[in-house]
């Protein structure tokens, strides 16, 4: 957290002297020291964060992956003359333990086209697919194995 407060001090003045990086170090260490000390922060949460940065990074990739092959499925089905689409409103239940997976695996079906998650009630999701077929295996999708995968690392 101190480098971001540092880059953002260095991208807020908009140009890079030694008087403006000696300052900056300076802001930076003052505002970290402040977060650390009343706001519950510290180096350990620091090192979490590198971390899983990495399996952030892989999620997102994911998510988009699944987002382009979502849309030729979908533009398969709007575009096929013979396509009978066949909507289905489907509940299913994770074990994700941490409120933060839960409504990040909400949102990425949401963001997937084709589906939308209507409600989540603790662990229950309804999610509305324009075809059953894209209700297929959404219960154990790659999204909620990867969020398990994070949520071991972070020790719920």
């Amino acid at each position: 957290m101190y480098i971001v407060f540092f880059l953002m001090w260095l991208i807020f003045n908009g140009k890079v002297t030694w008087e403006i990086v000696l300052i900056g170090l300076a802001v930076a260490a003052f505002l970290y020291a402040f977060i650390c000390a009343f706001m519950d922060y510290g180096i350990k949460k620091d090192i979490m964060v590198i971390r899983k940065s990495l399996r952030i990074i892989q999620y997102v990739a994911v998510l988009v992956w699944e987002i382009i092959k979502a849309n030729a499925s979908v533009m398969h089905m709007i575009l096929s003359p013979r396509f009978q689409n066949e909507p289905v409103l489907m509940q299913f239940k994770t074990d994700l333990k941490t409120k933060t997976a839960r409504a990040l695996l909400a949102n990425s079906i949401t963001l997937t086209p084709g589906t939308i998650t209507v409600s989540l009630e603790e662990d229950v999701y309804t999610v509305h697919c324009l075809d059953k077929s894209l209700a297929e295996g959404i219960d154990n999708s790659v999204f909620v194995r990867m969020l398990k995968k994070m949520e071991e690392g972070i020790g719920a």
